[in-house]
């Protein structure tokens, strides 16, 4: 999907970009695909604020995206594709051949009147799901899962796509978009393809409203707070953080300190970590 750039008639058309949705071709999504989603506004169950900068934006109704892919060897046909506002990449609607209808992600190349299939047997072609044993080698997919039958958990962003790289015993060893090179059982599917959708992180809000539309609410740099509510607050003037290390506003380590337990479970699945950034 490309960006559609705006002219500087107001403040807040400067230097803003939006999709320009040209492949888009339905608004309202199917109502029986669609459920109530309650808007937490970084909340937990006592109403505490656990997630700082969350809150208002437009309503969303949620949209039940198939990440299963579960309809083993019954074709379906791709007869529009939507636009998801709770996430970045695109969802199309899949009419298969016994009359039931899902959403699935978009998948890159894809447009209407396009087949595809998920079976252990499927051609390896864009938009096809099939168990990763069933792959060759360097092939590009998403929406992979982590257990079989659970749905894909990883690479479901706009523009995002894994490789295979090996397989060995049970495992197959993927490249996943962060760097990250990990083992994932080979009985677990995936989507053959990348995700469509590619420009989303190109696109520049413009304004404070665009991102308060998001539910994105303002925040509040430490340097420009006082000693007493951030660690990099207080000094005379436009003063550093003052610390060997940027911090967290409750001291701990921030801006690419490794957040991830050293004892989680899954992590001898893990090869290579991610890249920094």
């Amino acid at each position: 999907m490309a960006i559609r750039l705006y002219g500087a008639y107001t403040p807040g058309t400067r230097n803003r970009s939006v999709l320009s949705f040209d492949e888009i071709v339905r608004s309202k999504p199917r109502k029986k695909l669609t459920s109530g989603r309650h808007s937490k506004r970084g909340r937990n169950n006592r109403g505490i604020i656990t997630s700082r900068h969350r809150g208002g934006g437009h309503k969303r109704p949620y949209r039940r995206i198939d990440f299963r892919r579960d309809k083993e060897d019954v074709p379906g046909k791709i007869v529009t594709t939507e636009y998801d506002p709770n996430r970045n990449s695109c969802i199309c609607l899949v009419n298969y051949g016994d009359g039931e209808e899902r959403y699935i992600l978009h998948p890159r190349g894809l447009g209407i009147g396009d087949t595809i299939v998920s079976s252990s047997e499927a051609p390896i072609s864009s938009g096809n799901a099939l168990p990763l044993t069933k792959m060759p080698l360097g092939t590009s997919v998403h929406n992979v899962e982590l257990t079989p039958g659970k749905g894909g958990q990883l690479v479901r962003a706009a523009g995002t796509v894994a490789k295979t790289i090996a397989k060995e015993g049970r495992l197959a060893t993927v490249r996943l978009p962060s760097g990250e090179v990990r083992l994932i059982p080979q009985d677990c599917s995936a989507t053959i393809g990348q995700v469509g959708n590619v420009d989303a992180n190109n696109r520049t809000l413009g304004k404070a409203g665009s991102r308060r539309w998001l539910g994105k609410r303002p925040h509040v740099r430490g340097v420009a707070m006082n000693p007493v509510d951030h660690p990099h607050g207080g000094g005379e003037g436009r003063a550093p953080i003052g610390r060997e290390k940027p911090l967290t506003p409750w001291g701990r380590t921030a801006l690419g300190g490794r957040s991830r337990r050293i004892t989680k479970y899954s992590g001898i699945f893990i090869l290579r970590r991610r890249r920094r950034n």
